[in-house]
Parts: C-alpha cells; sequence; structure tokens
C-alpha cells in the first residue's frame, strides 16, 4: 500500500520539483516502486524526469477533469514512474468548482492505483489554489523543502496556517512527513542559523542531510535526467542519495 506524499511549500523556488525528481530517482535505485504525479502546470517534474512534453497523450488533467483511468496515463521511465502534468492544468481550478467533491478530485485519481507504489510523490504548485487543495486533500504526508535563506522562515508559518486549516475543514490525516533543507552553503553563517532555527521549530522532522548548492543540480534538469543519472559522483547527487536512505528507514 503507497505512502501519498506532497512535496508542498507556499514559496516557489525552494527546490521542490528537484526534491521530487531527485528523491524519487535515487529511491527508485534503493528498490522502492515511486510514482511522480507531476501537479504543477508548468510541468517540470515530467520534463525533468526525461518526458517529452510534446508526446505525451494522456496527463494528469485528464484523470482529474476528464475521469480517465489513471493507468492509461502513466508513463514509465527509467527513474520512476510519472503521472505528468500539461499546461491545459492552469485551468483546471476554475474547471474543478464546477465538478462534484472538487477538493477529491486527485485523491480519487491516485486511489486507483496506491497499491501499486511504496510512494506516491505529489508536486504540487508554490501557490496555494485549488490544486494545492487537492495535492494535500489526497497526502497522508507532506514533505517540505526549506532553503536555507532569509525568507524561509517567513513562508513556514504561512504553510503552517494553511496545513492546520486542510487538517481542520479536508484532510484530518494530513500530517508533515518530513522537511528538507536545500540549497544550502556551509561557508556562510546564515545557512546554519536556518538550520538550526528549522529543526527547532520541527524537532524530529528535518532530515540530517542537507542538499548543497551545487551547479550539477541546476544543470540535469535540461537533459531530461535525475542529478543521479546526470552526475552519480556530483555533491548534490551523494546528498539525495542520502536524503532517500533516511527517507527510506522513515517509511
Amino acid at each position: 500500500m503507497g505512502k501519498i506524499i506532497a512535496v508542498v511549500n507556499q514559496k516557489g523556488g525552494v527546490g521542490k520539483t528537484t526534491t521530487t525528481v531527485n528523491l524519487a530517482a535515487a529511491l527508485t535505485e534503493l528498490g522502492l516502486k515511486i510514482l511522480v504525479c507531476d501537479f504543477d502546470p508548468q510541468a517540470n517534474a515530467t520534463s525533468g524526469l526525461g518526458i517529452d512534453k510534446r508526446k505525451i497523450k494522456k496527463t494528469v488533467y485528464d484523470t482529474i477533469i476528464n475521469d480517465e483511468p489513471t493507468a492509461n496515463a502513466i508513463v514509465k521511465t527509467p527513474y520512476a514512474d510519472v503521472l505528468p502534468s500539461s499546461a491545459d492544468l492552469a485551468g483546471a481550478g476554475v474547471e474543478l468548482i464546477s465538478v462534484p467533491n472538487p477538493n477529491y478530485r486527485l485523491e480519487m485519481a491516485l486511489k486507483q492505483v496506491k497499491e501499486q507504489y511504496d510512494v506516491i510523490f505529489i508536486d504540487c504548485p508554490p501557490s496555494l489554489e485549488m490544486l494545492t487543495l487537492n495535492g494535500l486533500a489526497a497526502a497522508e504526508g507532506i514533505l517540505v523543502p526549506v532553503q536555507c535563506e532569509y525568507y524561509a522562515l517567513e513562508g513556514l508559518s504561512d504553510l503552517m496556517n494553511t496545513l492546520r486549516m486542510v487538517k481542520r475543514r479536508i484532510n484530518p490525516k494530513l500530517e508533515i512527513f518530513a522537511v528538507a533543507l536545500t540549497m544550502y552553503d556551509g561557508r556562510t553563517n546564515f545557512s546554519n542559523q536556518v538550520a538550526q532555527e528549522v529543526r527547532r521549530h520541527f524537532p524530529g522532522k528535518v532530515f540530517a542531510t542537507m542538499i548543497p548548492r551545487n551547479i550539477r543540480l541546476a544543470e540535469a534538469p535540461s537533459h531530461g535526467k535525475p542529478v543521479t543519472a546526470y552526475d552519480r559522483s556530483s555533491r548534490g547527487a551523494v546528498a539525495y542519495k542520502a536524503m532517500a536512505e533516511e527517507f527510506k528507514k522513515k517509511l
């Protein structure tokens, strides 16, 4: 029975998609069966796992709006299975308003395939809207990537307010599964201060592994590969492999 994890942070540019793609690939290498549900209209997780967006016939949009069987939209890659996204998803928030149970459409779609996977990651958009609410309604846990920079902690308080609201009104079983520190620069005191502050806020939830700033991590998506396939020996690849080991133990 798969565990559904929404990768979420209302702040953009924190390494949300990078963490989804690379953690999924590293867990696949550890022998887990992984599905990445790309729930962001920008579809960066889709292309980052090597899928040509122009050639996709069915996407997550078809599963939540047109009741397409979820299995029909899943694309297999060497790194993980993917429920791909497309630009069509950008309008889905408006379309969902007129369908029954609008907050639970993604949950209904993922239930069809949940038994086939160890973990299903939902890469959510970086804003609180109907799509993100669907992602949070479907998930049992959230993984929060936090950038080791000044505004990171500000965004976290907003996210905690959202989480409390979703637990109260939509999904009482939702919990924080883990927090991942990203874009860490060990040369600066500030990165260390943010890391300490986040660990203080979320005792026992923060991965020991921190993801460093790494040029290979930034380059990998343009090649349609996770960093573990693009440059296995890079600091980014080594860090995500270590984080995957921690993730697997937490499961």
